[in-house]
């Protein structure tokens, strides 16, 4: 097996002068990219090197793919699905399908839960949305993937397969600035996918944002884990680093969640300055395999880590905490956190921390969060909200509340969004698209406030909980029954159902360690009283077997397909003893 010992990384700096993504297409962009000695490396479950994939060999063999999909009868806007998997295969053929004006469609790989039916349902479902021609996986994954296509009605083929043989002789188009450039489905969807259709303008303009907002430098190098189907993984960590010449090194996300130390061990061994960005959840895991005996400082380096982005899922600022407490004594610097806030219908970046920054926090009454009168009978509560940045380049931030009105600085509501990133539509959804786009302005969906050119995000509007017309957010409730003792970051959803009266009431659902009953009809007790000085109501409380809530593909927690699979019976709880 080759290793470190036996491959040269690509370099972290070349004599190539650095663009901030100023190009008419990102295919110009990748031509550039090619001409410098930079480029992707490709690492084993241990971190070691495997492959090192400077820009220009990328280049050669996405020209190679763009004529194998043009001789193979796909025309410029024809869809072409690939299985989103951390290796050079995928990124040729996503590079490849841009040269020959196809859209690429980057969909997840499967996961640890779901099982094998609903990864093949899921791709099907966005298969159907997307109509590609053709859909490429990985030969491991064969027999998934092709039952979707098969039901679908595309082709199918493995990248080993499709990119054998010679190379055909077949003129590639002229792409525009303002045609589509790839479709983006959210790691969630999967009833109702939106494929979220991005021009090459609006992705250069972003990309160009992204790097200027985390103010690239010399000796900068990106080391990523994060999946390439989420827009956090492709857009930040795969397009950015060609659009904007960084050399990137890469751990696959399977790997990450069975080694997640392999991350910081790559950050460490990098011998410039880190840009590297994780959701919350992956900051937790890596904190919680530290015990306390350990010294951080004999195996970790992590004190040239200028950059630790945190995005695509609400920004716990305790478990922030939790990780500069393990690894300050491996050099950690809390000013190297960077929140941020996006989303796909904006290609990725709305705003971004000032580097240096770190995070800043609100405290604000859960009154005030929740749109109801103070209740002066019970002490007030507090939730720390995080800064999450001034809006990037080219792209301007808005409160408004009902009606569409302006809201002024510290008043909670919708967040809107307009610039140049913003999306050109959700594919053959001009309904969708309609509902969220107004005279250029972006509904994000999100619920937020402004103070001094900073965004606050509160939440997702769709996930409040609404009871006897007040308004309570589920994060609240999951993030207080977590302070309870045995519980980790994602071990709680909370969402409303409809009782047996016809009332509505909260129902929190809890993974369940404890394997004596009457140890469960205590913690069962303790949770509805915890929720109870949350909410000031009774809820209804289930202990359910560890990792049986949902996730999305990116490993967030999916609020609604928790409560889905709740009520349909799929999720099954603990029964409890009479007496509870």
């Amino acid at each position: 097996m080759t290793t470190d010992s036996t491959i040269e990384p690509t370099p972290n700096d070349c004599s190539q002068e650095r663009r901030f993504s100023d190009f008419g297409t990102f295919g110009e962009a990748l031509d550039y990219a090619a001409s410098g000695t930079l480029g992707l490396n490709f690492h084993d479950a241990r971190g070691d090197l495997e492959r090192a994939y400077p820009f220009s060999e990328l280049r050669d063999d996405a020209i190679a793919m763009a004529r194998r999909l043009v001789a193979a009868g796909l025309k410029p806007g024809d869809r072409l699905a690939l299985i989103a998997e951390t290796a050079p295969d995928f990124a040729a053929a996503f590079c490849g399908a841009v040269y020959a004006g196809v859209w690429p469609v980057p969909l997840p790989l499967p996961t640890s839960f779901g099982g094998k039916e609903g990864y093949v349902d899921q791709l099907a479902v966005q298969l159907s949305s997307s109509d590609p021609v053709m859909l490429l996986y990985p030969a491991e994954i064969s027999e998934m993937t092709q039952a979707a296509a098969d039901r679908q009605g595309c082709k199918g083929a493995s990248y080993e397969d499709f990119g054998a043989g010679d190379v055909p002789d077949a003129a590639l188009p002229q792409s525009k600035p303002d045609d589509i450039c790839y479709l983006q489905y959210s790691s969630g969807s999967t009833r109702f996918p939106h494929g979220v259709a991005v021009t090459h303008e609006a992705l250069l303009a972003n990309l160009a944002a992204h790097g200027l907002g985390m103010k690239l430098q010399p000796g900068d190098r990106c080391v990523s884990w994060l999946p390439w189907y989420h827009d956090m993984g492709l857009v930040g960590c795969l397009l950015s680093p060609i659009a904007n010449q960084v050399s990137t090194d890469y751990l696959r996300t399977e790997h990450f969640a069975r080694r997640p130390l392999a991350w910081l061990d790559m950050i460490s061994r990098n011998p410039g300055t880190t840009l590297s960005y994780s959701p919350t959840f992956g900051y937790d895991i890596c904190a919680r395999r530290i015990s306390s005996q350990s010294n951080v400082a004999e195996r970790f380096d992590l004190s040239r880590w200028r950059v630790a982005g945190n995005g695509a899922d609400m920004i716990r600022p305790d478990v922030m905490q939790g990780f500069v407490n393990a690894f300050a004594d491996a050099g950690f610097s809390a000013g190297a956190f960077l929140p941020s806030y996006g989303l796909a219908e904006a290609t990725l970046a709305v705003t971004i921390m000032p580097p240096g920054e770190g995070i800043r926090v609100e405290l604000v009454e859960e009154e005030r969060l929740s749109g109801h009168a103070r209740d002066l009978a019970r002490p007030a509560r507090y939730r720390a909200i995080v800064n999450c940045g001034k809006a990037v380049e080219g792209m301007e931030v808005a409160i408004r509340g009902e009606g569409g009105r302006a809201l002024p600085d510290h008043q909670i509501g919708k967040v809107w969004c307009r610039g140049s990133s913003v999306m050109h539509s959700y594919f053959r959804d001009p309904e969708s698209t309609a509902e969220c786009m107004v005279d250029g302005w972006l509904d994000t969906g999100d619920m937020g406030y402004m103070a001094d050119g900073y965004l606050f995000i509160v939440g997702r509007a769709k996930d409040m909980i609404i009871i006897n017309g007040k308004n309570h957010w589920p994060q609240d409730i999951e993030w207080a029954v977590e302070q309870l003792p045995g519980f980790n970051h994602g071990d709680i959803a909370a969402f409303a159902i409809e009782t047996d009266t016809g009332e509505e009431a909260p129902a929190v659902l809890v993974h369940c360690r404890v394997s004596d009953p009457d140890e469960r009809v205590r913690l069962h007790e303790q949770i509805k009283d915890k929720v109870r000085s949350v909410t000031g109501m009774n809820c209804v409380v289930e202990l359910v077997p560890p990792r049986t809530l949902p996730r999305t593909s990116s490993g967030k927690l999916s609020r609604a397909k928790a409560k889905k699979q709740y009520l349909s019976g799929e999720i099954e709880p603990f029964k409890l003893l009479e007496a509870a």
